[in-house]
């Protein structure tokens, strides 16, 4: 068995969770190596929806204008009935809290690149393809076969293509981004947690010049015999998804003519298959809900499919998965980087668990009471959701509740709701602002690092956090913006908030009061053993 050198991270999986993962880690100065068992990005379109909070992301990494190009926004989600009649109207906005469309639409390898060219571009990051993981293992020295340490280096063992020999290497952290049959959850120990979902659909992405007849967002049919979803991907792509049963295949000689039958309420197709309606992909899929009981073994994390598995009402399997990246890696970085405790990546897990588990849920919801399920009561549930969607904000409410804001926790500092609105656990909106003459998005002027964003003259407090973070401390009114900034801290009776590198309020400075009151309660996690950077201005 031959050893490599030691790498501070390996992250296993190169699709677009562990390669947005590399991306973050190396904004924050991580080396890291990709593990791929694939020689190329996979061909076919796979997820097909983001929102504007992973827009963000794809912003971080340096890659949103080229994504703004192949991306299409589109208006929300229509329920209909099964005569294609509107039930309700779920409505997204072109512009967003995180300062892009709400829903955007586009193909899966075309992000797939982007990212990959971006990785390309980091010398921090490597790849490596053809690369099969066969285990991965905990153990307290890297010269004896110790049994597991949840304190010690991870050895992970692998074989290239084409080569029966064994290889091994080291790292301070091993990411699993290895989909829904990961080697590294069963590594780990973890179990699934069974959300009581499971159905098989067939999953049709098409090109075409013919018309179709379309809304331009996201169409799901409420129908008990033949629930379907359907969307357009981009200029002359649509997507098709229909709940068929074991016996309704679309192979075969009759399957053009039961493909016809499926979506004649959409397109007009000849008798026999021509150029003009090219079937990119037919797949069969089963659609689960599912949660991994622990997403973290010492150093070793599941993010992605390997730590959850939604059904894709709404949008949110891939969205999940960049999410898990954004919240970990900032928090790994500075504990590699900087020697910050352990405890803080205990955060992640805490963090995120919650929130994947309430996707998946909307996503069941949506999958029974919207698409009905099999029973005898799904008639009556689109009744009631029918009834339910049509009262006042209810639309609205739902859309947004798809990213609710992070429990409390360690690092989500939250008091009693007093007046106003509760910043910590949300996200800092992102407008337009100024900067050197430019007009730019907040973000690229609030860097990689913490940021205090106040409304008044900085306190001793304010600028000592600050310091001791190496954070930027940035006033309101010096950004030059329409107002928002201001308005969002009014409206949470705060003078100043703490930001952490994913956007994330951490702490507020309430309205008169000058000072971080809880900064007992996260400081000992931020801590670092090496001192940081220097606080810079805006």
């Amino acid at each position: 068995m031959r050893a490599a050198s030691p790498r501070p991270v390996v992250i296993i999986g190169g699709g677009p969770v562990g390669v947005t993962a590399a991306l973050l880690l190396a904004r924050h100065g991580v080396p890291s190596l990709i593990l791929e068992r694939h020689q190329d990005i996979y061909p076919l379109p796979r997820a097909v929806v983001v929102d504007d909070e992973i827009r963000r992301i794809l912003q971080s990494l340096g890659v949103h204008e080229e994504f703004a190009a192949l991306a299409r926004p589109a208006p929300g989600l229509r329920l209909l009935d099964a005569q294609r009649r509107v039930i309700t109207e779920f409505p997204r906005s072109m512009q967003g809290l995180h300062g892009f469309p709400q829903l955007s639409m586009f193909n899966q390898p075309e992000l797939e690149r982007l990212l990959r060219d971006a990785l390309a571009r980091r010398p921090e990051c490597e790849l490596w393809s053809g690369v099969e993981v066969l285990s991965v293992t905990q153990s307290d020295t890297q010269n004896t076969d110790a049994p597991d340490d949840p304190t010690g280096p991870v050895r992970v063992t692998f074989r290239r293509d084409g080569s029966d020999e064994e290889e091994h290497l080291w790292a301070d952290a091993v990411l699993g981004c290895d989909g829904a049959g990961s080697l590294t959850r069963d590594a780990i120990g973890t179990d699934w947690e069974d959300l009581h979902f499971q159905e098989s659909w067939r999953v049709i992405d098409v090109r075409t010049s013919r018309p179709v007849r379309t809304w331009e967002g996201a169409e799901q049919i409420c129908c008990p015999t033949r629930p379907a979803t359907f969307m357009r991907i981009s200029e002359d792509r649509y997507r098709w998804e229909f709940r068929l049963a074991d016996d309704q295949n679309l192979e075969g000689p009759d399957g053009w003519e039961r493909l016809r039958e499926l979506v004649a309420p959409w397109v007009d197709l000849p008798a026999s298959q021509g150029y003009d309606f090219e079937v990119i992909r037919q797949a069969q899929y089963t659609f689960q809900a599912r949660l991994a009981d622990r997403w973290r073994r010492g150093r070793v994390f599941l993010l992605g499919d390997a730590a959850h598995l939604t059904p894709p009402f709404v949008g949110q399997g891939l969205c999940s998965g960049l999410r898990d990246a954004n919240n970990l890696a900032w928090k790994l970085a500075r504990v590699l980087q900087q020697g910050a405790p352990e405890g803080l990546l205990d955060t992640y897990e805490h963090e995120r668990k919650p929130h994947a588990r309430h996707a998946i849920r909307v996503a069941v919801a949506v999958g029974w009471a919207m698409t009905g399920g099999q029973d005898r009561a799904a008639a009556f549930r689109r009744a009631v959701v029918g009834a339910v969607c049509r009262i006042p904000g209810v639309t609205e409410a739902v859309s947004r509740d798809l990213s609710p804001a992070l429990a409390a926790g360690p690092l989500v500092r939250r008091r009693p709701k007093l007046t106003g609105r509760v910043l910590a656990g949300t996200f800092c909106p992102q407008p337009w602002v100024q900067h050197d003459g430019r007009r730019v998005r907040l973000d690229d002027v609030l860097g990689d690092s913490f940021a205090v964003l106040t409304a008044v003259p900085p306190t001793a407090q304010m600028t000592a956090v600050a310091t001791a973070l190496g954070a930027q401390t940035i006033h309101v009114d010096d950004l030059g913006d329409d107002g928002t900034l201001a308005g969002w801290l009014a409206r949470g009776r705060a003078d100043a908030v703490l930001l952490r590198p994913d956007r994330v309020v951490t702490d507020t400075v309430r309205t008169g009061t000058g000072d971080f009151t809880d900064a007992a309660a996260w400081a000992p996690l931020l801590h670092t053993a090496r001192r940081t950077a220097d606080a810079r201005p805006a």
